[in-house]
């Protein structure tokens, strides 16, 4: 499988700000079989050591902060010498080793010319904490499940050079109904990487179904297993309570959902570790449409989805069948939005937002493109209307407002349709206008 983070780490690896790079990311999403395969494609050699399969290699950290006695140490298990830039050092599940973490700090201080990559469960949530980590002597790249384009190029490559060498308004309808029928495929087994090889090794949508409630069950262990302070029910409440969030019509976060009577500085905490985690993606309200939108954001009112539209689609309970035949059943708008916003975070610098000003008036996204605001409004199937989107369109007059839609591309007036299959390409459709 191929995945675009590996031109990042290419990217890393010669730029001239390099510094020991950190992986951030959910449990799951493909970090190490990233930092292995980026090894094997540009390194004469991999070192690979991982503190949570071998728990003695903390005591290097602990008694040594000098790099170059580090690395003469994790080379001597190797039997071998590290060399400069010709080999790269993984180390792996650093989270196990605050120390080790630590210690990058000086690698960058004292020994950058050793490439070495970090990554760890639940990360963020370290990183987050009031620990003591290399703070501006590390790059830091977040890692997502991968993402449509990704998935197309694990089961129909194809079909995924097609639209990369084909101009969004000149796609014929045959290809058109195969990208939509690879569409609803990603609803059902999302990006997680073991889901996407399970489905294109043994085509069995239950077996993928059971890696995905697996995953869920290890997420949901993790919070006991791996938060500190922070309470572990309150976490397990929060999440749960996300499909029933997204049902709604109004899908504003609402502490009265997680539990009766729970108010916002019960949960705040559990609502930041899941997001620090990788496990949550929070998008926030604005008072005004307008750049920059972090000025404008409303911090009481956001919020809260799934990182993995397939593991979604699994919490729900939605079924196969549904999807596949393309039914009009309730929850198919979130699920939409899930998948809609899954692919614009990446490509985006400042992370979407969304727009409701009244009651019954909602834009679905606000997207920052250096200083233009884009609306997104996401239309789970062919019946497009929206009139808080026209609403918007009329009152702001944006250069550029978008509509995904299972419709074919197309270009209006101050609106383009855009295929739900090409959600990855909207800063590529933005500058071709």
């Amino acid at each position: 499988m191929q995945r675009k983070a590996l031109s990042q780490l290419l990217e890393w690896k010669n730029s001239k700000r390099r510094k020991p790079l950190i992986l951030k990311g959910a449990r799951q999403v493909g970090k190490t079989w990233l930092m292995k395969e980026f090894g094997r494609l540009y390194y004469e050699k991999t070192f690979y050591f991982s503190f949570e399969k071998e728990e003695e290699l903390s005591n290097i950290f602990e008694k040594n902060k000098d790099p170059f006695r580090i690395i003469d140490l994790l080379g001597t298990i190797y039997n071998t010498k590290i060399e400069p830039k010709k080999h790269l050092i993984i180390f792996d599940e650093i989270q196990e080793c605050p120390k080790a973490l630590n210690s990058l700090k000086y690698f960058n201080e004292e020994a950058n010319e050793y490439h070495i990559i970090a990554a760890g469960s639940l990360l963020g949530t370290l990183l987050a904490d009031a620990m003591s980590y290399p703070v501006g002597k590390v790059n830091l790249l977040n890692v997502y499940p991968m993402d449509f384009e990704e998935f197309l190029g694990a089961v129909e490559p194809g079909l995924l050079k097609y639209i990369e060498e084909t101009k969004p308004e000149d796609i014929i309808e045959i290809q058109h109904t195969k990208l939509i029928e690879q569409y609803h495929n990603y609803l059902i087994i999302g990006g997680m990487p073991e889901c996407v090889s399970s489905w294109v090794n043994e085509k069995n949508s239950g077996t993928v179904a059971q890696i995905q409630k697996e995953l869920i069950n290890i997420y949901e262990n993790d919070f006991a297993k791996h938060n500190k302070e922070v309470n572990a029910a309150r976490i397990l409440l929060v999440f749960r309570s996300l499909v029933s969030q997204l049902s709604k019509e109004n899908e504003k976060f609402i502490y009265g959902c997680v539990k009766s009577g729970a108010r916002a500085r019960e949960f705040e905490e559990a609502i930041e570790w899941l997001v620090s985690s990788g496990i949550v993606l929070r998008i926030y309200d604005v008072t005004k449409p307008e750049h920059p939108l972090k000025a404008f954001e409303d911090l009481s009112s956001f919020k809260l989805f799934f990182f993995d539209v397939g593991l979604l689609k699994y919490a729900a309970g939605v079924s196969n069948k549904d999807i596949i035949l393309d039914s009009g059943f309730q929850f198919k708008g979130p699920l939409t939005e899930n998948y809609v916003l899954q692919q614009l975070i990446p490509q985006f610098d400042v992370p979407p937002h969304y727009y409701s000003p009244a009651q019954n008036y909602e834009v679905d996204f606000l997207l920052q493109n250096e200083s233009d605001i884009i609306p997104v409004e996401c239309k789970a199937g062919k019946n497009t209307l929206s009139a808080s989107f026209k609403r918007f369109r009329k009152e702001q007059k944006p250069e550029l407002a978008i509509r995904f839609s299972e419709l074919p591309y197309k270009e209006q007036d101050d609106m383009v349709n855009v295929p739900l299959y090409l959600a990855g390409q909207i800063k590529k459709i933005q500058s071709a206008r």
